[in-house]
């Protein structure tokens, strides 16, 4: 990226910019007029040739006298002779700080910024719907997202991801070798078709149909988040119960409980990744507001301030009217490059599996429709920094708005 599409960004990004002389008068002024929140900030220098300086901080007024300080000693870094502009942008929460980084750091140096920022790419589950004879495997790599092949994730860690792959596959008949199949009647098959875990279409042990249908019920198992397989054992334990066929009834019961275990550890943010949209509720910079992100087929957009208290002219709208309304203004879904997918669902992965994550995050069903009326509980307990379960305001009308904390 040129200078000047640089320079556009960071505008886009940074709105606010300050100059900076070290031993002015004014030096402590400078400091007191900086925000003691957090923020993300860019150093330059007068030269063009020097790199600037692209970090995040809880604290940006005392991140900067360290930096540009007199004070500072020893081997702490210290720019005061070399900055003369500071360029930051006021953040709500870690993610948004996280996100903007990003964003600048990609401009900024678009060869090294996933290095400078330590993206490690979400481990997914791929179903190879291109080969004649599909098969699942583990990948951090997005192929063309016009392609037929489906991806699911993200999962925390890539042994997670082979684990659940394993133990899933445990329930369906399709192939676990990785070449391209070509059907030889003489070929002495594997394991796991001596085990009749295969339909073994390597030696033309099924007919191309067949191994479509299993295929299509894999595809099933995975876009459901496995419900379609309990519905389905489920449906002939009943079936072979309701015809007295005790012995089969028990082994299906059997199948079914060693099912409910796997299903019960999948994360909810897995998905099929074209159907991942959800809402990422953060801490907004504004008072009485929280941020809002939208994630569309792994894609985040945002942030989008909603302020808690409606302006005048939309007291009479609920909340949740005010909430469709918002949603709304994201930018309409377009089509982006598989990488920059990749980097955003890192982003995302790194934020829901912390151990402790702040915000919330809430996705479409089926039928790509929000869960609106969790979504407003959750805006209410992120703004009053409270974990799920704690707020569920019993007594207040559906879509009505949440009490702002004095």
């Amino acid at each position: 990226m040129n200078a000047g599409a640089i320079g556009e960004t960071r505008g886009n990004l940074l709105p606010h910019c300050l100059e900076f002389q070290s031993g002015e008068p004014s030096e402590e002024e400078f400091f007191a007029s900086l925000p003691a929140s957090s923020a993300v900030f860019l150093l330059q220098s007068d030269s063009p040739q020097t790199e600037p300086y692209i970090s995040k901080t809880a604290n940006l007024r005392r991140r900067l006298q360290r930096l540009l300080g007199s004070s500072a000693e020893g081997k702490k870094l210290n720019l005061r002779n070399i900055v003369r502009t500071v360029e930051y942008a006021c953040t709500g929460s870690d993610f948004e700080s996280v996100f903007l980084l990003y964003k600048l750091l990609r401009a900024a140096f678009p060869k090294t910024y996933a290095t400078r920022l330590r993206l490690r790419f979400a481990p997914l589950l791929k179903l190879h719907l291109e080969n004649q004879y599909p098969r699942v495997s583990v990948t951090v790599r997005l192929g063309r997202l016009n392609s037929k092949s489906l991806y699911y994730g993200p999962f925390p860690s890539r042994t997670v991801a082979e684990q659940f792959a394993k133990d899933a596959l445990d329930f369906f008949k399709i192939r676990r070798c990785v070449p391209d199949l070509d059907p030889d009647p003489q070929f002495p098959g594997c394991i796991y078709s001596e085990m009749a875990m295969c339909l073994a279409p390597c030696f033309k042990g099924c007919t191309n149909e067949e191994y479509a249908a299993e295929v299509s019920r894999v595809q099933s198992f995975l876009n459901s988040s496995g419900e379609s397989l309990v519905r389905e054992i489920s449906a002939q334990r009943d079936r072979a119960s309701a015809e007295m066929n005790y012995e089969s009834a028990a082994g299906h019961h059997a199948r079914l409980e060693k099912l409910k275990p796997l299903l019960a550890q999948l994360p909810e943010i897995v998905h099929r990744l074209d159907q991942l949209s959800a809402i990422l509720v953060q801490s907004g910079t504004e008072p009485e507001c929280v941020a809002l992100f939208r994630v569309n087929a792994g894609h985040i957009s945002g942030p989008v301030n909603f302020s808690l208290q409606a302006s005048q002219h939309a007291k009479s709208h609920s909340m949740e009217a005010r909430l469709r309304e918002v949603i709304f203004t994201f930018p309409a879904p377009e089509k982006v490059p598989a990488i920059e997918v990749m980097e955003h669902l890192a982003l995302l992965k790194r934020w829901y599996y912390r151990s402790t994550h702040v915000g919330e995050i809430f996705f479409c069903d089926d039928a790509g429709e929000l869960p609106m009326r969790r979504l407003v509980r959750g805006i209410a307990r992120v703004y009053r920094n409270e974990k799920p379960g704690e707020t569920e305001l019993p007594n207040a009308p559906p879509g009505s708005a949440p009490t702002p904390a004095s």
